[in-house]
């Protein structure tokens, strides 16, 4: 527990100091530890330190391992981090309390339809493809337009925008980017977010705008 505890407390002292020459406040960001592929036994010190957002990839696993800690602590929010499979919406929405992946018409339509059966709107952040990469999710930027009123008028409560940079690039331009992006199409204000930022570059991500940052290694240490 003290070892998890420190680890928080050294990524908030960190995101405190970014959040200073940027004028904003450490409040207004949200650490997402991710949790994915990591046990239920690694998870729990985290929880016992006071962590209480998590993220996980998929939904198969979340509902395997999380049951159990959610009795404990039932205070845990639980956001999908990873690609959506629009034949797993419901269980989707089901379980998480915030997505990050919407990036489709047709995810939309199925997390539409989800959630008018599940009687519970939940939150999405749109995924943009920031690096234009085949190989990668997210909606294409100059898609984008569109696809915001698309999920505007679908009554999918709007998060703000999500992103992940290129692999070893500088992230610095692509979250600046996201950011442009946001305020050029009217997401902006208290409910309006950026999740963007990982354990390596979550400091700048912070400096830059982020809202929500997604910190794995940072705070389980690296997979073995």
């Amino acid at each position: 527990m003290e070892s998890a505890a420190n680890r928080i407390a050294e990524i908030e002292a960190n995101i405190a100091r970014m959040c200073k020459p940027a004028r904003r406040e450490p409040q207004d960001v949200t650490l997402i530890a991710v949790s994915k592929t990591q046990p239920a036994d690694r998870i729990e010190p985290l929880l016992e330190a006071g962590q209480r957002v998590f993220g996980e990839n998929r939904v198969q696993e979340t509902q395997d391992k999380w049951p159990a800690l959610l009795e404990r602590y039932p205070e845990t929010k639980l956001h999908l981090i990873g690609q959506l499979q629009s034949n797993k919406a419901e269980e989707a929405v089901e379980l998480f309390d915030v997505i990050h992946s919407l990036d489709r018409p047709s995810l939309l339509k199925a997390l539409a339809k989800a959630m008018d059966k599940a009687g519970r709107r939940v939150p999405c952040f749109v995924q943009v493809n920031i690096g234009d990469e085949d190989q990668k999710g997210g909606c294409r930027i100059e898609e984008l337009p569109v696809f915001l009123t698309l999920v505007r008028d679908a009554d999918i409560p709007l998060a703000g925008l999500m992103c992940l940079p290129p692999a070893d690039t500088e992230a610095a331009p692509f979250f600046a980017f996201l950011a442009k992006l946001a305020e050029g199409h009217g997401i902006v204000g208290e409910q309006m977010g950026l999740s963007m930022g990982m354990s390596a570059d979550y400091e700048t991500a912070v400096q830059l705008g982020a809202t929500h940052i997604r910190v794995g290694t940072a705070l389980f240490g690296v997979r073995g």
